[in-house]
């Protein structure tokens, strides 16, 4: 048994030493997203009238139920913290683990590093122990330092520690299913992709089931719905966490067999031989060859993601028809069933919309990614210029999200138009092609960072979180328009909700400009693989 372990004390002392700076980001965002909720509720909503109206408020639009999962008790600065941050925490805690395991495991065997290591006193699992080990130590120092600070700002004590316990529980779950991902994939972008897809689908599942209020027996069927049983702050039910555990053993154990019989290098998924003769003869090409899988993969998820977005458009009269609250809302005129629909469509697309973004953003840092791997500088050698070789990859970056948005606003579109919603298929699709500006400028924030200041790679999400939470949360708390208006998804207008105002996207069009220009000529100008 100890020769199977060889090693591992030693490497993983030397990959926190390395990586653990990589775990502050997702810590701080997960920390400040339940911490604000707590310092924050009571100054907005300080009445019970004040409450009432944002329960009516969430309840009126099931769409932000497929992020946030149900608001349960909305009446409680931890309630309220619960329905903000457990499936969304949770998440980005999966996500956290998901890219440690990939980098520590297939992204060591595709930069030669698994190779110098092996070559050492160490075990066969010993690698992948590691990988696994730093994301379950990343998971619990998140979960810790999450309920600290949540305690501090004023939580409940209890609440606090379970509600972070879910997502320390959701990063070792996801951890463990990376790890399988990791010896079924042929290299590190395969392992993400399908660990990636795997935590997408089980999301959005969850928050479907949660938007039509189906049967509580459908918690059971996706891992984030063993979380939100939990309930923090409200009934404190700590057994879920036990499911979590035995799930993360049983999927370890699945992963560590399939390691000892997988050959190094390779994956279950073989990846495809490339042609005999070279047919890349162009940028744009190149550019197209690089990313066409992830575009293909992203377009066939935004059908599906609009044809169950459509369904659920459908079910909203009914969802709502049974909120008392929402009831005497509508008999009293304050609102009419066309803003409720129409709000929901407008909400549901600009989610859409925000997610076809993180395509583009990713299709920006592969180019960072080749830069620092030396495949650039060669072909810039050449007679391939760089504004030309960058401005190919721009475009698909902008494709990418277009595609995304007009597939998924399609299928929503079909789907509502053939219901009694009173909305029309011109205007729902309308509503989505109005989005893919705003989208063009989360993507051109990412083309300026990597053109002209790649050391900070990180911030080309800063305008996929900002367009996230101001989006999405921002009006819930009560936030001014020009707070608001930091996020380009703001300035749309709502085609179906509301009065028509093109003069935002005139704006946030002459920003992406601006951005791109900025990116084209930073790049054009700096030196190459500096880290």
């Amino acid at each position: 048994m100890t020769s199977r372990v060889v090693g591992v004390g030693p490497l993983l002392r030397a990959s926190l030493r390395q990586e653990a700076r990589s775990f502050a980001p997702w810590i701080l965002i997960v920390t400040v997203l339940s911490t604000s909720s707590i310092i924050v509720y009571p100054w907005v909503f300080p009445t019970e009238e004040s409450r009432q109206q944002l329960a009516a408020t969430i309840g009126a639009n099931p769409a932000l139920a497929i992020i946030f999962g149900p608001a349960n008790d909305l009446s409680t600065a931890d309630g309220f913290n619960t329905w903000r941050c457990l499936a969304l925490g949770g998440f980005l805690t999966a996500l956290m683990a998901i890219f440690v395991v990939t980098k520590a495991s297939r992204g060591q065997e595709d930069s030669g590093q698994a190779e110098l290591l092996a070559s050492g006193v160490m075990s066969r699992a010993t690698r992948l122990s590691v990988a696994v080990l730093m994301a379950a130590i990343a998971s619990l120092v998140l979960g810790v330092v999450c309920a600290v600070a949540t305690g501090l700002c004023g939580g409940d004590w209890q609440a606090a520690w379970l509600l972070s316990a879910t997502f320390t529980a959701s990063g070792w779950m996801f951890a463990a299913l990376t790890a399988v991902a990791a010896q079924l994939g042929s290299d590190a972008r395969t392992t993400s992709t399908l660990a990636v897809a795997t935590l997408g689908t089980l999301f959005v599942a969850r928050g479907y089931f949660d938007s039509i209020e189906a049967p509580s027996w459908t918690n059971w069927l996706t891992p984030q719905g063993w979380m939100e049983y939990t309930q923090p702050g409200i009934d404190n039910i700590w057994w879920p966490l036990l499911l979590a555990i035995a799930f993360t053993a049983v999927v370890l154990v699945v992963a560590f067999t399939l390691q000892a019989r997988r050959d190094f290098g390779q994956g279950a998924i073989s990846p495809r031989p490339g042609p005999a003769v070279g047919r890349v003869r162009s940028s744009s090409a190149l550019a197209w060859r690089i990313n066409r899988s992830p575009l293909i993969s992203w377009t066939i998820a935004f059908l599906l993601l609009g044809a169950i977005f459509g369904t659920l458009a459908t079910s909203v009269p009914d969802l709502l028809a049974g909120d008392a609250t929402i009831s005497g809302l509508l008999a009293s005129g304050a609102i009419t069933p066309d803003d409720i629909v129409g709000e929901f469509l407008v909400t549901m697309l600009s989610m859409i919309g925000i997610i076809a973004s993180v395509g583009g953003v990713q299709t920006m840092l592969k180019v960072r990614s080749e830069e620092m791997d030396d495949r650039v500088e060669p072909l810039l050698a050449g007679a391939v210029a760089r504004t030309r070789y960058y401005s190919a990859h721009i475009v698909v970056a902008l494709v990418g999200p277009t595609i995304g948005l007009l597939v998924a606003g399609l299928m929503v579109a079909l789907v509502a138009s053939s219901s009694d919603l009173g909305v029309s298929f011109g205007d729902v699709w309308l509503q989505a092609a109005s989005i893919v500006p705003a989208a063009w400028t989360v993507v051109a924030l990412a083309v300026l960072v990597v053109g002209a200041r790649p050391q900070v790679e990180i911030a080309a999400w800063a305008g996929v979180l900002a367009s996230f939470g101001l989006t999405l949360l921002g009006p819930t708390f009560g936030l001014d328009d020009w707070v608001l208006g930091i996020s380009p998804f703001w300035h749309v207008p709502h085609l179906i909700a509301g009065p028509t105002d093109w003069t935002g996207l005139g704006w946030i069009t002459l920003f992406t400009i601006g951005f791109i220009a900025i990116g084209t000529l930073g790049f054009r100008r700096r030196d190459l693989a500096r880290v």
